[in-house]
C-alpha cells in the first residue's frame, strides 16, 4: 500500500484553498479588491436595513417586493447604456462616478430614517436611482477585471473576488441585524456611508483604465452589436437562461422579514441573510478544484439545481438551525454557478465588446432575483409563505431540467474545445 507524499498533500491543499496569486502580482487588483469589499460591506448593511424598513412601515411582503420591481425598472433602463460607456470610457473613472452617487443615495436615506415619519415613497425613489447608477456602474466594473489579471488568472480572481463578496455579505448581514435592532436604522445607513469613502479613496489611487484602441462612441449601433453577439454564442446565452430561471422561481429573500418575525426579529433577520453569504464563502474558499473544470455549462446547470433543492428544503425546515443549513447550502450552489459563469464570460468574450456584454450579464443575474422577489412577495400574500418559498424552489428544479434540453450546445461547452477553435 502506497502512502501519500508531502507532495501530494500540497497538491491537494492547493486544489482544496482559494488562489491567491492575482492579489500577490497586481497592484491595482488588491487597491480595487480592498476598495470593494470595504464598500460592499456597507452596501450589505442597506440592502438589509431598506427592506427591514420598507416592512416595518407597511407591513407587506407586497411592498418588500416592489422594491426589487423598482431597482429592475432602473436596471433595465440603464444597463445596456452602463456597458455601451464602459466600452467607450475611461472604466476606472465611470466605477470612481457612479460610486460617488451612490454614496449620495445613502446620505439621503440616513436623512429619511431620522424623521419621525419616515417617507415610504422617498425610499422607493433612492432604490431607484441607486439601481440606476449600479446599471451604469457595474459593467464598467465587471470589464475592469480582465485588464487587471493574466487570463490564466481570470478563474482565481473569481474566485477571490466571490470570497470578498461572501465575506462583506456575511459580516455586513449580520451586523446590520445588531445594529437595527441595538441602534436603529440610522447607525446603520451612517456605517454604509462610511465604507463608502473607503471605497472612493482606493479606486482614487488606481490607474487609469482606457477604454480599447478599436472603441467608438456611445450609440444604439454599438449596443445592437453587442446584442447580436450575445444571441451568436449558445454558451453565453445558457449562462444568462440558466440563472435568470433559477433567481426567478427560486429567489426567497424578500420573504426574509416575514420569515424571521417567526423566528425572533431582526437579529434572526440578519442570520437569515447571512446564511447564504456563508455557504458562498466556504465554496469560495475551498475552490481552488475548480481551475480543473473545463465543462462549465454542465457546470452551471448542476449548481442552479441544487440551488432550488436547498430553497426547497429551507420551505420545509422544522427549525431555525434547519433552516440556515438549507441556506448556507443554497449560498454554495450559488457561489458554483458564479464563479463558472465568470469563468465563460471572462475568457471568451472580446475585450471590445466586454462593456456591453456585462451589461447584458448585469440584466441577468440582477434581473432574476430582482423579480423573484416580487414573485415570492405575491405568492406568499395569495397563499402562504411556506408555499411560496417550496413552489418556487420546485419550479426552479423542473425550469433547470428543461434547459438542459432546450440548451444542448450549454450543456456540451467545453473550455478546451472553444479555445481550440
Amino acid at each position: 500500500m502506497a502512502f501519500p507524499t508531502p507532495d501530494n498533500f500540497r497538491s491537494l491543499l492547493r486544489l482544496a484553498t482559494v488562489d491567491i496569486t492575482p492579489l500577490r502580482r497586481h497592484r491595482d487588483f488588491r487597491l480595487l479588491y480592498i476598495g470593494r469589499f470595504v464598500s460592499l460591506f456597507g452596501n450589505q448593511i442597506t440592502f438589509v436595513a431598506v427592506p427591514y424598513q420598507v416592512f416595518t412601515l407597511t407591513h407587506s411582503t407586497v411592498a418588500v417586493g416592489l422594491l426589487g420591481v423598482v431597482e429592475l425598472a432602473a436596471l433595465l433602463t440603464f444597463a445596456l447604456l452602463g456597458g455601451a460607456l464602459a466600452d467607450a470610457l475611461d472604466r476606472r473613472l465611470m466605477v470612481l462616478m457612479s460610486e460617488a452617487a451612490l454614496m449620495v443615495g445613502s446620505v439621503i436615506l440616513f436623512g429619511n430614517s431620522l424623521v419621525s415619519q419616515p417617507i415610504v415613497w422617498l425610499v422607493f425613489v433612492i432604490v431607484s436611482l441607486q439601481g440606476a447608477f449600479d446599471a451604469m456602474q457595474t459593467p464598467s466594473l465587471a470589464a475592469l477585471l480582465p485588464r487587471l489579471v493574466d487570463r490564466d488568472e481570470l478563474a482565481a480572481a473569481a474566485a477571490l473576488g466571490s470570497m470578498r463578496s461572501t465575506l462583506g455579505m456575511i459580516a455586513g448581514p449580520a451586523l446590520a441585524g445588531v445594529l437595527i435592532a441595538v441602534a436603529g436604522l440610522p447607525v446603520a445607513y451612517v456605517v454604509d456611508i462610511g465604507t463608502f469613502v473607503v471605497g472612493l479613496v482606493c479606486l482614487w489611487l488606481m490607474k487609469a483604465v482606457p477604454p480599447p484602441a478599436d472603441a467608438e462612441r456611445p450609440s444604439i449601433r454599438r449596443i445592437a452589436e453587442g446584442l447580436r453577439y450575445a444571441r451568436s454564442r449558445p454558451e453565453l446565452m445558457g449562462t444568462y437562461i440558466v440563472d435568470v430561471v433559477a433567481m426567478f422561481f427560486g429567489m426567497p429573500i424578500a420573504l426574509f422579514p416575514a420569515i424571521a418575525a417567526g423566528y425572533g426579529g431582526a437579529k434572526v433577520l440578519g442570520l437569515l441573510y447571512a446564511a447564504i453569504a456563508v455557504g458562498s464563502f466556504l465554496f469560495s474558499a475551498t475552490s481552488g478544484w475548480t481551475r480543473n473544470v473545463h465543462r462549465h455549462g454542465r457546470a452551471v446547470v448542476v449548481a442552479a439545481t441544487l440551488w432550488g433543492f436547498a430553497i426547497i428544503g429551507f420551505g420545509f425546515a422544522p427549525s431555525l438551525v434547519v433552516a440556515l443549513l438549507c441556506l448556507v447550502a443554497a449560498g454554495a450552489a450559488d457561489m458554483m454557478s458564479g464563479i463558472f459563469r465568470n469563468v465563460i464570460w471572462n475568457q471568451t468574450i472580446p475585450d471590445s465588446l466586454r462593456g456591453r456584454l456585462a451589461s447584458i450579464e448585469l440584466l441577468s443575474f440582477s434581473g432574476g432575483p430582482l423579480l423573484g422577489n416580487f414573485e415570492s412577495g405575491v405568492v406568499a400574500s395569495l397563499f402562504s409563505v411556506r408555499f411560496s418559498v417550496v413552489s418556487g424552489g420546485v419550479l426552479c428544479v423542473l425550469g433547470c431540467a428543461v434547459a438542459l434540453v432546450a440548451l444542448p450546445a450549454f450543456w456540451r461547452y467545453d473550455a478546451r474545445t472553444w479555445k481550440a477553435a
